[in-house]
C-alpha cells in the first residue's frame, strides 16, 4: 500500500492531481483544500495517500496533512458517507472545524458541505461523537468546552458568553475556542461580562 508520494506535479485538475514519481504518474483525487495547497506544475510536492482498493477499482486520495487524512478515514466510518462526500466535507471545513461541529453537535455547520443534507449532518455529529482522531492541531481545551456546550453541561456564565459572542457574528466554534483560553487562565467563575470583554479581545487579536 502507498502511504505517501514524493514527486513532481505533472498536471492539476479541478479535483485531482497527476504526480510524476520517477517517470510513473499517479492520479490522486483531493479536496479543494489540498488542491489549493499544491505547488504549480513542474514543482516538487509531497502528499499523504489513502488508497481505496476494490475488485473493479483502485483509487488514490491525497491530503496535504496527516490530520486531514485521519479525518477522511473517520468520516468514511459513517453510513452514507463515501469518498466523494468525505472530500466535500474536507473541502468545506478544516479538521478543527469538523471537530468543533461534532463537539458542539452543530449539524448546521456540517451541513455546509456539498452533498450533506440535514439527516446526514445529524448522523455525522451523532455517530462521530467521541471519535476525534488522536492527532495534533486540535486544542483539547476548546474541544472540552465545546463538548460541554453541545451537551448543555457548560457553566451558565460561559454558555451566556458564547451566546453573546455568537450574536455578534462569531461562530460558536470561534467563540468557544477563545473562551476556553480565557477560562484556563481566569477561572470558570469569571463573570459573564468579563468573559465577553476578554473574548472580544482574544478574537480581535
Amino acid at each position: 500500500m502507498i502511504g505517501k508520494l514524493k514527486g513532481v506535479v505533472e498536471e492539476l485538475g479541478d479535483d485531482h492531481v497527476l504526480i510524476d514519481v520517477g517517470g510513473v504518474c499517479y492520479l490522486v483525487f483531493c479536496s479543494s483544500r489540498t488542491m489549493a495547497s499544491l505547488p504549480s506544475v513542474g514543482e516538487a510536492c509531497t502528499i499523504h495517500i489513502e488508497m481505496m482498493v476494490r475488485e473493479d477499482m483502485l483509487r488514490m486520495h491525497g491530503f496535504a496533512s496527516i490530520n486531514e487524512k485521519a479525518w477522511f478515514g473517520v468520516l468514511l466510518s459513517v453510513q452514507g458517507v463515501g469518498a466523494r462526500v468525505a472530500l466535500a466535507i474536507l473541502s468545506t471545513l478544516s479538521p478543527q472545524e469538523i471537530a468543533s461541529a461534532i463537539a458542539l453537535q452543530d449539524k448546521a455547520m456540517m451541513g455546509r458541505a456539498s452533498g450533506v443534507g440535514p439527516k446526514l449532518a445529524q448522523r455525522l455529529v451523532t455517530e462521530l461523537k467521541g471519535k476525534i482522531p488522536d492527532i495534533g492541531g486540535i486544542d483539547s481545551g476548546a474541544l472540552g468546552l465545546q463538548s460541554a456546550l453541545g451537551e448543555g453541561l457548560a457553566a451558565g456564565n460561559v454558555a451566556d458568553a458564547v451566546s453573546a459572542l455568537s450574536n455578534l457574528g462569531y461562530s460558536s466554534a470561534q467563540a468557544s475556542a477563545a473562551l476556553a483560553k480565557i477560562v484556563a487562565t481566569e477561572g470558570e467563575d469569571t463573570p459573564t461580562e468579563k468573559l465577553i470583554r476578554l473574548g472580544l479581545k482574544e478574537l480581535s487579536s
